[in-house]
């Protein structure tokens, strides 16, 4: 327990103190001198911690998870339940290919950890702001090893690759003097835009990647000759370069965070972990209330025992004058 009093919530502990045995002298529960103090039961607020995303608990409190739908992240974590969480599974038809990806692209992805995260920070902020996952700041690692002059020969430039004119349709200035597409924020900015736009087609984010790179017209055509928006499904009647752009993605992100997230799965395979989370979340929160009801129980119990007691030495205390 911290002793500052600018941490206790604004209470002054010495005058709570002092009106607290004003109080109980009025009722009668000081005698000879004698203050009675009955225990008081203190449920400490549990503190969410933005980094770690643990909990901390004191007394009986517990926290109960919260499961994001959206972005199936799930809050109210601690070190134990994370063990037992259900894991996002990387695809079968990925495995091997993200296997190789990894081995050939460990150096360079390893230095862009290391020298790079600068940008990878900037980006956060951006798609925080627009309410995208976090995780698609990969893709930019993808398409230039985030660098910011990077320009392809069909004329693809900076961390994004944006082409000019996509750019230009999302408000970007391109010129011969001027280009913002190597302007980190700024192209952060259009692209968060445009990402929003392609989820909003697609409703998936593995199709969101390929659609960023072949554009949206080739990914309609492959659903329209597969039969069937699963990218896994639909990825031979798509260009091979964006196939692998999507593998690449995939594989980068399990680089950078070790595990999958809403940004690795097709929109069947994130329909079918919501309902698994679902599931385990309630069925956690349902035993956490049951632990808490049962610790409550028991303190009850003892406080009233200890009201017992002290009454009992009041009496005898009485008794004696």
């Amino acid at each position: 327990m911290n002793d500052d009093p600018n941490l206790r919530g604004g209470i002054d502990y010495p005058k709570l103190k002092t009106m607290t045995k004003r109080k109980m002298r009025n009722t009668g529960l000081v005698s000879n001198g004698l203050l009675l103090i009955i225990a008081v039961v203190s449920v400490a607020a549990t503190r969410q911690t933005a980094n770690t995303g643990q909990r901390a608990v004191s007394d009986t409190t517990l926290q109960q998870l919260y499961f994001d739908t959206t972005f199936l992240t799930v809050s109210g974590v601690s070190e134990t339940d994370s063990l037992t969480i259900p894991t996002i599974s990387m695809n079968k038809q990925a495995k091997e290919y993200v296997k190789s990806f990894l081995v050939a692209n460990s150096r360079i992805l390893k230095e862009i950890r290391e020298k790079r995260s600068g940008s990878l920070t900037v980006i956060d902020a951006v798609f925080a702001k627009y309410n995208l996952p976090l995780e698609m700041k990969y893709l930019a690692v993808v398409e230039s090893e985030l660098k910011l002059t990077a320009l392809s020969r069909v004329g693809a430039r900076g961390a994004w690759q944006l082409m000019p004119e996509t750019a230009r349709l999302f408000s970007l200035k391109v010129s011969a003097k001027y280009d913002e597409r190597i302007h980190l924020y700024k192209s952060t900015v259009a692209v968060a835009k445009y990402l929003n736009y392609l989820y909003k087609m697609f409703g998936d984010w593995t199709l969101v990647i390929a659609a960023y790179n072949s554009g949206p017209g080739k990914v309609f055509e492959a659903i329209k000759k597969s039969g069937s928006r699963n990218f896994w499904k639909l990825q031979d009647f798509l260009p091979a370069e964006t196939r692998g752009h999507v593998k690449k993605f995939i594989g980068t992100h399990y680089y950078f965070e070790g595990k999958g997230s809403a940004t690795t799965l097709t929109k069947q395979e994130t329909v079918a972990y919501r309902k698994v989370m679902t599931d385990f979340v309630a069925k956690q929160n349902a035993l956490l209330k049951e632990k808490q009801d049962n610790e409550n129980t028991d303190t009850l119990s003892e406080n009233e025992e200890i009201i017992v007691r002290a009454t009992h030495t009041a009496d005898i205390k009485n008794n004696e004058k």
